[in-house]
């Protein structure tokens, strides 16, 4: 898939993808989801799907909070508060931990409302205001939103059929 370089392909990336995750997220039997033997966010770790899905729901969760503070004029703190981007390794843990208690239903249900949140967010955009000039950096808000969402979703579908060939026999 091209990387998006206006609203509607932005849209249309994270919708696709998103669907496309979410197909082979829900075929993750709930007694498997927590089980760690899938290679985790840092070297040498092992994460299990609810893992994976907690990192999805931390980093939407995230951008949107990035949004929602450059949209009343606050100073965003990328990548989050206590964390430099060479420390997301420690932040994908942190997600982890956040998520811990939560049960696979209920992760898959805050993955789809903040997948929601996310679109609608950027539907009520301009193309300007994603596209039009950098916002970190040398990169846009639209590209932001990419590099954590439609590419992440991307990544965790590998990760998750892997996982489900190697660890699940699910029909």
């Amino acid at each position: 898939m091209a990387i998006p370089t206006s609203k509607s392909e932005l849209l249309d990336a994270i919708n696709f993808t998103f669907d496309k995750l979410m197909s082979d997220l829900e075929r993750v039997p709930m007694e498997y989801s927590k089980v760690s033997s899938m290679d985790g966010h840092v070297k040498n770790t092992h994460m299990s799907p609810a893992n994976l899905a907690a990192y999805l729901i931390g980093w939407t969760e995230l951008v949107l909070k990035w949004l929602e503070r450059d949209d009343c004029g606050q100073q965003v703190d990328f990548p989050e508060i206590g964390f430099k981007w060479n420390q997301l390794g420690l932040l994908a843990q942190k997600f982890y931990t956040d998520f811990d208690m939560v049960s696979w239903p209920d992760l898959l249900t805050r993955l789809r409302k903040a997948k929601t949140a996310l679109t609608e967010t950027v539907a009520f955009r301009s193309n300007d205001e994603l596209y039009g000039q950098p916002w970190h950096g040398k990169w846009t808000k639209g590209r932001m939103i990419q590099f954590n969402s439609s590419s992440p979703y991307i990544n965790a579908r590998k990760r998750i059929r892997k996982w489900i060939k190697s660890e699940v026999s699910v029909e």
